[in-house]
């Protein structure tokens, strides 16, 4: 089934509103840009991301929750493993992803970019099903946005070099373009 728009928000996906969204500074969505997420760090399948990013994971739930349950972060989207969607906050939001980041001279990618998320880690690979899922995710983006063109869809780790590593050396990027080839 296709993927269709509205509002924001893509269907058929999995849609859990998170708190961690506000108003754009204007309406140039013009870059996006792939991350990777696993909870705890290389474990797969939990509710865990969900949990972050919905602002209520618990600090005694696993170890590493103590230092990072009280971030206030969010994707637009999470791809799965099995290439499940699951869209946390609608595009025309601003989620809370980037951070300290930085495209082509403009800081504060937040403002200008929509962030999708791999469950995955900086050191290992992605699956058939997420790179499918990640390319129907972009094509939609890209009908909706057209300021976001193939040059326009970067790594975390590019837009905050030194701070960040995903979506790693696993993810592959000529895999995911051509995907985006085919679509055209």
């Amino acid at each position: 089934m296709p993927l269709t728009l509205h509002h924001g928000w893509l269907s058929p996906a999995r849609h859990c509103e998170s708190p961690h969204q506000d108003d754009r500074p204007d309406n140039d969505i013009s870059l996006l840009v792939v991350h990777c997420i696993s909870l705890p760090p290389g474990r797969f399948g939990d509710a865990f991301i969900d949990d972050l990013f919905l602002g209520r994971l618990n600090a005694d739930a696993h170890p590493y929750f103590a230092g990072i349950h009280q971030l206030r972060v969010s994707a637009h989207c999470l791809i799965r493993r099995d290439g499940e969607l699951v869209q946390y906050v609608p595009f025309q939001q601003r989620a809370w992803h980037a951070g300290v980041s930085c495209f082509e001279g403009r800081e504060r990618c937040n403002d200008f970019s929509i962030g999708i998320e791999l469950e995955g880690t900086d050191t290992g690979d992605y699956t058939g099903e997420q790179y499918q899922m990640l390319a129907e995710v972009t094509q939609a983006v890209m009908q909706a946005y057209p300021a976001i063109t193939p040059e326009r869809i970067t790594g975390h780790s590019d837009i905050a070099p030194g701070r960040k590593t995903d979506p790693g050396p696993g993810f592959d990027w000529a895999r995911f373009k051509a995907k985006l080839e085919v679509r055209s």
